[in-house]
C-alpha cells in the first residue's frame, strides 16, 4: 500500500511553490539570482511532493527555468543581428505567462 502524503507536506509544497514563482518573478530585477534560488527549491522539494498537485508546480518551475536558459543563451548573441530581439520578446512573454499561471494555480491550489 502507498502512503498518501500528510496534510503538513501538503501545506509545505503549496507555500513553497508559491515562494519559487515569486522568486521567479523577482529574478528579473536580480539578475536571476532569485530564479537560480527558485530552481533549487524546486529541486529540492521536488521529491517531498511526489505523487501530490504540487509535483507538476515544481516540474513546471524546472522545465521553465532550463528552457529558458537555452533558448536565452541561443537568443543573447542573435540580439546583435537583430533576429534574437523578438526571440527575446517572445521568450519573456512565455516566462511570465508560465510563471504567472503557475501562480495562481498554486495559489487556487491546482495543479500546473
Amino acid at each position: 500500500m502507498s502512503e498518501t502524503p500528510r496534510v503538513a507536506d501538503q501545506d509545505n509544497g503549496r507555500i513553497m511553490a508559491i515562494v519559487s514563482y515569486v522568486l521567479f518573478l523577482v529574478g528579473w530585477p536580480t539578475l536571476h539570482l532569485a530564479t537560480v534560488a527558485a530552481v533549487i527549491i524546486a529541486y529540492v522539494q521536488r521529491g517531498d511532493v511526489r505523487g501530490t498537485v504540487w509535483e507538476s508546480h515544481f516540474e513546471a518551475i524546472i522545465s521553465t527555468f532550463w528552457i529558458s536558459l537555452v533558448i536565452g543563451a541561443v537568443a543573447v548573441p542573435l540580439c546583435f543581428v537583430i533576429v534574437g530581439i523578438p526571440l527575446m520578446i517572445g521568450l519573456i512573454v512565455w516566462f511570465l505567462y508560465r510563471t504567472i499561471r503557475g501562480l495562481v494555480h498554486a495559489i487556487d491550489t491546482r495543479p500546473y
